[in-house]
């Protein structure tokens, strides 16, 4: 008898989405929205990742009626003053590569020796009309200069978690899968879950 419980993630990014899924526990059946009629691009505004997070969950929990959670993440640069942060995903600009974004930001760190940085997750989870909780990860390191690695995706090719010596592309999915921002984010989210019951 299968009781996994339904998680709809408000995305339809389809590298997070399995990710997610192979940090999430077999209780727990995950989807997507490229599962459920919701294709439009989820706007992301704001200037923080909460906010972003929030705004996601939101949109899709009014869109379908069924608690979903959405997270923002991104990289943040010491050395940048925080960029690439909430503009990661689009930080060469609209519709660009990873490998451009990740060309971008080699090209402002040329020269700078501090290249401290964090990988920063936060998800929102939308249960009912009115509240949305918030649970954060976050993972540091320094910047790469040179990518290494053919593992992972956006930043992973560059970002070197503190403690190792090797780029998270470099590293095993299972391996980064349990030391990332987004699994540190997810795991207090499903804490969360499993003490609601």
């Amino acid at each position: 008898m299968n009781h996994q419980k339904q998680l709809l993630f408000a995305s339809a990014n389809r590298h997070k989405l399995e990710e997610i899924r192979q940090i999430i526990p077999a209780a727990y059946r995950l989807s997507g929205l490229n599962d459920y009629s919701v294709h439009e691009e989820i706007p992301e505004r704001f200037d923080t990742f909460e906010a972003n997070a929030t705004a996601k969950a939101s949109y899709v929990y009014k869109k379908t009626g069924i608690p979903c959670f959405a997270d923002d993440s991104g990289l943040v640069v010491d050395a940048l003053d925080g960029r690439p942060g909430v503009l990661s995903a689009r930080y060469a600009g609209e519709h660009k590569s990873s490998e451009e974004n990740v060309s971008k930001l080699l090209s402002e760190l040329t020269g700078i020796r501090d290249r401290t940085a964090r990988f920063i997750a936060v998800i929102a989870y939308q249960e009912n009309e009115k509240d949305v909780l918030l649970f954060k990860g976050t993972i540091e390191g320094t910047i790469n200069y040179t990518p290494a690695g053919v593992g992972g995706f956006g930043y992973d090719p560059v970002f070197i978690p503190s403690g190792f010596d090797k780029t998270f592309a470099q590293l095993s999915p299972g391996l980064k899968n349990q030391i990332s921002h987004r699994a540190k984010a997810i795991k207090l989210f499903l804490q969360y879950l499993s003490e609601k019951g």
